[in-house]
């Protein structure tokens, strides 16, 4: 899955100031430093931000302004996530006189050039920003980031408490945490317009043989049962991440991503790609599916007009629908769950796929003195109050339990309701798996997202398709 700005950019609600101030400071270039308070004066602080300099119960209680030195931290740049992950470098080096941390800021792109090439040279910055999973774990196997392990469980453990504890799946390699899950959530829906069920006088598929059930009904009358974007490969995606969980439980995907020869052999993979297979030849999603693209919201267009019935997507999509869908979401018209379960399947139902965080780690060649100002920031500044408030006026939802009063706080009633939803799909789900092109290396990446391009196209067997995949594992 290709990590574009919408994807990477949670509930964009466009009726909030920080949405449109988001929107608008996409096209910032290159990458720009910052000492903190005496650094961008471009940021826009979120709806509901902070200043510099605010004080945290979270600083107090750990003790900030007894560590002492420098640090550096690279992360990206692009609005209303920007302004957030600013104030908290602001906050941190207004309040630890001895301390300061440096902030260097990138575009999406570039960043992943940079940090690839920091990283490969030795000259990574102490804080190292990135999505964990695949990644992460690259970085673990040259022995470039520390482990965190002993920190979380040690003097972090407090900090760790307030996390989601499904988001540290994606920062573990080998049981051991190498970063910190920081910033917001965004899981993968099943949405549905609530018209079109009208139409055909259905109610919301409770399990997969109900979906199976409708396919015929909503083509019936005209109506698409599913709008996707498979141009963009990475939606289709979403399918199998779902289906697997739901058919063999989450266990099968774990094998793939530890590397165990020959995981995607398990029974569950076969049955789970024939289900999809048996969905596009019973023309399943809309015509033309391979040619419509997800980065320019046509897949969402096709959903919201009424074309078609039901879409999977993540949780970022709720704003262009907003936005972009004239009275479809104002007028309740937009229904929203968690993917069914597949009937005698081993998944649990409250598991989940997509983003669950963003990742923090240290440098292992960074000096002790950068990784303790690095860690005291990590303790102080990423998940205090200050930055929940922040990351929920930019209409996200943050990583961290207890956060619900304050998202049904919305003025907006639909807001509120659509930000609990989130919430609690996230805080409920006993497993919520890392999207699988962020999680896998990028050579097994690339050959996932183009096997599933095929898979769906009726191009490969499910047996091929296993075959291909159990062949780059490892690499």
């Amino acid at each position: 899955m290709d990590p574009t700005t919408s994807r990477r950019t949670f509930l964009r609600i466009a009726a909030g100031g920080a949405a449109a101030a988001g929107l608008a400071a996409c096209g910032s270039s290159g990458p720009k430093s910052s000492t903190g308070s005496t650094g961008s004066g471009a940021s826009a602080a979120p709806a509901g931000s902070s200043a510099a300099g605010a004080s945290t119960g979270a600083s107090a209680a750990a003790g900030g302004g007894s560590v002492t030195g420098n640090a550096s931290y690279w992360f990206l740049n692009g609005q209303p996530q920007q302004g957030v992950r600013e104030n908290q470098v602001k906050r941190f080096n207004s309040s630890h006189k001895g301390a300061s941390l440096k902030s260097t800021e990138f575009q999406n792109d570039a960043y992943k050039q940079k940090i690839k090439t920091a990283i490969g040279a030795g000259q990574a910055p102490t804080l190292i920003w990135g999505w964990g999973g695949g990644g992460l774990k690259s970085y673990v196997d040259a022995n470039q980031v520390v482990d965190l392990t002993d920190w979380v469980n040690g003097p972090a453990a407090s900090l760790k408490s307030k996390i989601f504890p499904s988001a540290f799946g994606a920062a573990t390699v080998n049981n051991k945490v190498y970063a910190l899950p920081v910033e917001t959530v965004t899981p993968i829906i099943f949405y549905y317009n609530k018209n079109a069920f009208e139409k055909i006088g259905a109610q919301p598929p409770q399990s997969w043989g109900d979906v199976m059930d409708l396919v015929p009904k909503f083509n019936a009358k005209g109506i698409a049962p599913f709008s996707l974007g498979g141009q963009s490969r990475w939606t289709n995606m979403m399918w199998l991440e779902f289906l697997l969980d739901r058919v063999g439980g989450s266990e099968v995907f774990l094998n793939v991503f530890n590397g165990q020869k020959g995981a995607w052999s398990d029974p569950s993979v076969e049955k789970m790609l024939t289900m999809v297979q048996d969905l596009v030849k019973q023309k399943g999603f809309i015509k033309g599916f391979s040619s419509i693209t997800a980065d320019s919201n046509a897949d969402l267009a096709v959903f919201y007009s009424g074309k078609a019935a039901m879409m999977v997507h993540g949780a970022w999509t709720y704003g262009t629908m907003k936005s972009q869908g004239g009275n479809f979401v104002k007028s309740g018209a937009l229904g929203y769950m968690n993917f069914p379960p597949v009937d005698g399947g081993k998944g649990d139902p409250s598991d989940t796929t997509g983003n669950p965080g963003q990742y923090l780690s240290i440098s292992s060649k960074s000096s002790a003195e950068e990784q303790a100002v690095a860690k005291q920031f990590l303790l102080d500044n990423t998940l205090d109050d200050a930055s929940i408030k922040d990351w929920v006026g930019t209409g996200a939802v943050p990583v961290v339990q207890g956060t619900r009063d304050q998202l049904a706080a919305q003025p907006d009633k639909m807001d509120s309701d659509w930000l609990t939803f989130n919430y609690d799909i996230a805080s409920k789900a006993k497993v919520f798996q890392q999207s699988w092109d962020q999680a896998l290396p990028p050579t097994q990446a690339e050959v996932l997202l183009d096997n599933i391009a095929k898979l769906f196209q009726l191009q490969v067997t499910p047996q091929q398709w296993i075959s291909n995949m159990n062949a780059v594992i490892g690499k």
